[in-house]
């Protein structure tokens, strides 16, 4: 197990030490600190690099965020090996006119030999950092690889991860990695939702992604059956994100530094709620979550409300109640704000017709159980929360609703 990697690791070794037998001690040494600073200078670097990736279309943000400093350490190392050849030059037209032919003959000897060591050395830093680029790209495809389907590069970069990873040498990589453990949990999340598509209902319910889920562009994905089938028979990863609308949500900035600001922060707990439907961060606050319109439960507490109704009358409600709010939804976000979908505009302000149907966004406030919802140009709406029912009461009716599995 393991060869791949090894085999990489000799050809680099092999090769470095044959190009610092040629090129010399001066210039491999430069390159040898041009390889320490690049690799402290690649993170400030790409940071200043990342615009011009985005400006040049490249939107993806783990690509983004793995070339960027990439491209930094390339340029601090272009930079040291150009400072190189300068002072070989220098030093070589000292020897070649100006010490003599016994000196000449030392030097290059001594030159070229210590070269060759040098070389060695810089072989083994560059197989670290690039068993680190495998390392750190392979940890993201590997949980996404489906079949042979895949590209030629793909199933090579997941191979030489996974060789990385038997050899042992994989906790190297982790001892000097500088990306942010958020990197590895978001493909930890991925890699779990691309492999369980059946997972993809549960996270629409995660209470920080409620808000993210109304808006249009998830909302129109969601309801895309083509997209919906590509993800049921488990597409290779590289199609899903070239889907039109899947890549417009990647090339929107500004929606992707949304999603990011919302993810981050709660990797560990989504992991932990995909995995068991259960949110350590979010459980204690009870109103967070879709509500669906519950019949029976709103008859109950009419008939709670008026005893002495007679029965005709009681059918001529329900049918009524049933025809005005059987779509309605309530959707209550972790940042406050509240959906009241297909619901009358009656509701908070009166005098709406019943097929007078639509969403109101409003904000939510309140505690245990007990809640009020603030609606734009209506009155505010109760809100109690008892046995998992909530229970909505505007313009003296009471709507009950349960919270969507």
């Amino acid at each position: 197990m393991g060869m791949t990697i090894w085999l990489l690791a000799l050809v680099l070794l092999a090769s470095l030490a044959a190009l610092g037998l040629r090129q010399g001690a001066i210039r491999v040494a430069f390159s040898m600190v041009g390889i320490f600073m690049g690799v402290l200078l690649a993170v400030p670097l790409g940071k200043l690099v990342k615009p011009l990736l985005l400006l040049f279309g490249l939107k993806n943000p783990v690509l983004v965020a793995t070339v960027a400093p990439l491209i930094g350490f390339l340029i601090v190392s272009a930079l040291f090996k150009v400072a190189a050849f300068a002072a070989h030059q220098k030093v070589d037209v000292h020897f070649k006119y100006r010490a003599g032919d016994l000196r000449l003959a030392l030097w290059e000897r001594v030159h070229h030999r210590l070269g060759l060591v040098l070389g060695l050395f810089n072989g083994a830093l560059y197989f670290i950092l690039v068993s680190w680029v495998i390392y750190g790209l392979s940890y993201w495809t590997y949980q996404t690889a489906t079949t042979d389907s895949e590209p030629t590069t793909l199933r090579v970069l997941n191979r030489l991860g996974q060789d990385l990873h038997h050899s042992g040498f994989s906790r190297v990589d982790r001892a000097i990695d500088p990306l942010p453990e958020s990197y590895y949990d978001t493909a930890d999340v991925a890699g779990l939702i691309y492999n369980n598509s059946l997972l993809e209902a549960r996270l629409s319910r995660y209470p920080a992604f409620l808000g993210l889920a109304e808006r249009p562009e998830f909302q129109d994905i969601a309801s895309d059956t083509q997209f919906t089938e590509m993800r049921q028979k488990r597409e290779p990863i590289m199609n899903l994100l070239s889907y039109p609308k899947t890549k417009a949500i990647l090339d929107n900035s500004d929606l992707m530094k949304t999603i990011a600001a919302t993810v981050i922060p709660d990797l560990k707990d989504l992991r932990i709620f995909l995995e068991t439907g259960r949110s350590p961060k979010y459980d204690g606050e009870k109103i967070l979550g879709r509500w669906q319109f519950d019949l029976a439960h709103t008859m109950m507490l009419l008939r709670r409300s008026k005893p002495n109704l007679p029965s005709t009358e009681m059918q001529k409600l329900r049918r009524g109640i049933t025809a005005i709010f059987s779509k309605a939804i309530v959707v209550a976000t972790a940042d406050h704000q509240a959906f009241l979908k297909n619901v009358p505009r009656s509701m908070i302000a009166g005098g709406a017709a019943a097929a007078d149907a639509q969403t109101i966004q409003g904000e939510w406030k309140g505690a245990d159980g007990k809640y009020l919802f603030a609606v734009p140009g209506g009155k505010d709406l109760i809100a109690n929360i008892e046995n998992d029912h909530l229970t909505v009461t505007g313009e003296g009716l009471e709507v009950a609703f349960s919270r969507e599995d």
